[in-house]
């Protein structure tokens, strides 16, 4: 059986099955995905198989149970208000267009430590991690970003006060 038959066959089972698991239809998918994408450089192998539906579901299976392990958080699905850009990042924050437009004059690795740190609450080594560099470049990086956001804030305040 080629990959393509296998898919078009089994996809709509496979999904089924993910969702069963996940008990979150986007989750299930990215599941199913990633899956998929590593069945398919293995498939001269799961295609010779007797039975490969029963081998990609353990597969599915093994995956979803080290997603479980690795995240321990839940996911919350966005609406497209959020996904088109319509609605500010801190919700119900007055000032969030302000912290956005300082944030965006930052250089990318200092605005991404600071997201890091301050929006998704990771630690040094965390963020290292994520970047690929030392714990000390993270800290680095976080220093200079939040002396530059306060040189910014101090401006934007000197100017308000001479208004």
């Amino acid at each position: 059986m080629r990959f393509e038959e296998f898919t078009a066959a089994r996809l709509p089972m496979l999904l089924r099955y993910a969702m069963l698991l996940s008990g979150d239809r986007e989750q299930a998918r990215d599941l199913v995905q990633e899956v998929l994408a590593r069945a398919l450089v293995k498939w001269g192998r799961i295609g010779a198989l007797d039975e490969p539906y029963a081998y990609v579901r353990r597969m599915v299976t093994n995956e979803f149970l080290s997603w479980r392990r690795r995240r321990r958080f839940r996911t919350v699905p966005l609406d497209e208000a959020v996904l088109s850009g319509r609605e500010p990042v801190v919700p119900d924050h007055p000032d969030s267009d302000d912290l956005r437009d300082l944030l965006d004059r930052l250089p990318a690795r200092q605005r991404a430590v600071l997201v890091l740190r301050y929006y998704e609450d990771l630690g040094y080594d965390e963020i290292a991690a994520v970047l690929g560099c030392r714990v000390g470049t993270a800290r680095g990086y976080a220093s200079r970003g939040l002396a530059a956001l306060r040189v910014e804030l101090k401006t934007a305040t000197n100017e308000e006060a001479h208004r």
